[in-house]
């Protein structure tokens, strides 16, 4: 059973390699599961995958599936393989952009605020005096 605890931990890394690309978009979720499965167990050896794919698919009654989801499955392993993550270095260049973003939006907004604020009050105080 640890074994397969294992196996679980590593396919749930894959499933986020996975994510990364453009894979979720282009395959159904079961196929992205199938194929984090099937990363999963070529570092442990768990199951006959093939003999296990065989066995799922056989309840659809296609023979066509089988090869169809091999190559989908091939395609997505592909498309991780050529994935490159971003470097440590990458990511707080992106981090750094994000947050001059997001700070410069709202140094905009507060701005845009004082303004308003400051504009009302001027206004109430020249009809003040207006009436006096």
């Amino acid at each position: 059973m640890k074994i397969f605890k294992k196996l679980k931990e590593i396919a749930v890394a894959e499933i986020d390699k996975i994510m990364f690309t453009d894979a979720p978009v282009l395959f159904p979720p079961g196929q992205l599961a199938l194929a984090a499965l099937q990363s999963a167990n070529e570092v442990h050896r768990v199951l006959d995958f093939e003999s296990y794919l065989r066995r799922v698919l056989s309840r659809q009654n296609s023979a066509h599936m089988i090869s169809e989801i091999s190559e989908s499955l091939l395609a997505i392993e592909n498309l991780v393989r050529k994935y490159s993550f971003p470097t440590e270095k990458d990511m707080k260049h992106i981090n750094r952009k994000l947050k001059s973003c997001w700070g410069h939006n709202s140094h905009d907004d507060n701005k845009k605020r004082e303004k308003k604020s400051k504009h009302k009050s001027h206004k109430s105080t020249n009809e003040k005096m207006a009436q006096d």
